[in-house]
């Protein structure tokens, strides 16, 4: 059976990420309503406009049913503003800030990159994506107005990075300057994984199927547990049904 896999559709680019599940062979449903998160394997946010999002997620009532999701242990993935979402905490965002899902162990920075004028697309080397995936040791990372991971918990594993461009180097940081001259990009903590790029806008595929692969993973591990369950309380069931002890005759 083919997995199914939500893409929150209130805002973003989620059409694009439903042709590049068409294109793996996955079936997307799209998500704008709470109830629409029932039955599904696992869910992808989309980048987008987070402070929009946030507010039409809001509207919607969906901020509790998404940490739900989360906090099931189903696999997320969040994209540019997905990964803005599923942080613990966020910088640089607007007056006011925004409502966060949280989850995923990190700080990020809403705008680190600067404006819709600095976006920009870069070759980002991935070991683990070309050892899990195969294919170039490299993916195309397309940032536009991206956010970035500043820290991560111990949890946290950095599945790339990438330089920080002279004119972004500490800009808008708040009350400190970024001093470092690489900014984490994609992470994965369990079944929470996160860009601050758009995968979705290539033509490169393994990302999405590496979502798929921490899916079907889950799914095993459910099967596993609910199998381990139903043979563990076998023996009470077998016991409350034991027949008497009769004579048997030869």
């Amino acid at each position: 059976m083919a997995a199914v896999v939500g893409v929150l559709a209130l805002q973003g680019s989620y059409n694009e990420h439903m042709a590049a599940l068409r294109r793996i062979g996955a079936k997307g449903v799209e998500v704008r309503k709470p109830e629409q998160l029932l039955g599904l394997d696992s869910l992808i946010i989309p980048g987008g406009e987070s402070t929009t999002m946030a507010k039409l997620a809001d509207y919607h009532n969906l901020f509790p049913a998404l940490r739900e999701f989360v906090s099931a242990g189903k696999p997320v993935w969040g994209t540019c503003a997905g990964l803005i979402f599923l942080a613990n905490k966020a910088v640089g965002q607007k007056s006011g800030g925004q409502e966060l899902v949280g989850g995923l162990d990190c700080t990020v920075h809403r705008n680190f990159f600067g404006s819709q004028l600095q976006s920009f697309e870069t070759e980002l080397p991935v070991p683990m994506l070309a050892e899990k995936e195969g294919g170039s040791l490299t993916c195309r990372g397309v940032f536009i107005r991206a956010p970035a991971i500043l820290e991560v918990g111990p949890h946290v594993e950095v599945l790339a990075d990438c330089p920080v461009p002279t004119i972004t180097s500490g800009k808008g940081l708040e009350d400190e300057v970024y001093s470092k001259d690489r900014v984490i990009v994609a992470v994965r903590q369990g079944d929470i994984l996160a860009t601050a790029f758009h995968p979705e806008l290539t033509s490169d595929s393994r990302w999405h199927r590496l979502f798929l692969a921490m899916d079907k993973d889950s799914q095993a591990r459910s099967l596993a547990a609910l199998s381990l369950s139903v043979s563990s309380s076998e023996p009470e069931i077998v016991s409350k049904n034991k027949p008497l002890d009769l004579p048997i005759f030869e």
